[in-house]
């Protein structure tokens, strides 16, 4: 186990559409700006009150989430683990021989009517001709 990237901390680009920059969500076209003490005190304000907030809403609920996901992906591998993937191990071994039989049955019944309706259906030959 590695320690944790404090710079990169979406390396799988989990949440690309999460972008919550001051340039992604306010944006004036060239015909109309406001003055350009107002922009820059919004960008100041909403990058203060974005990172307060987020800081301590973290802060408050982070470790709580991170140990009930712990605890949920935990569960949610003892299950796979344990009980579905053995589960559908023995349905795929019991399905064997009904799809050999399967199998065979397709290959004796049906195989020859659908090369006989080939062999007919080949012989067909269409000329197109302009009149």
């Amino acid at each position: 186990m590695g320690d944790v990237d404090l710079i990169n901390r979406d390396p799988n680009a989990i949440n690309p559409h999460l972008k919550c920059a001051f340039e992604d969500v306010l944006a004036e076209p060239d015909d109309i700006h406001s003055m350009d003490f107002c922009w820059n005190l919004s960008y100041s304000c909403f990058n203060f009150w974005k990172n307060c907030c987020y800081k301590l809403s973290t802060f408050l609920c982070g470790c709580c989430i991170a140990i009930e996901l712990g605890c949920e992906f935990a569960g949610l591998a003892f299950t796979h683990i344990w009980c579905i993937t053995p589960c559908l191990r023995i349905v795929a071994i019991n399905c064997t021989p009904y799809q050999k039989l399967w199998g065979v049955c397709c290959n004796c019944c049906v195989s020859p009517v659908c090369e006989a309706c080939g062999m007919y259906w080949s012989q067909i030959k269409i000329n197109m001709q302009k009149s």
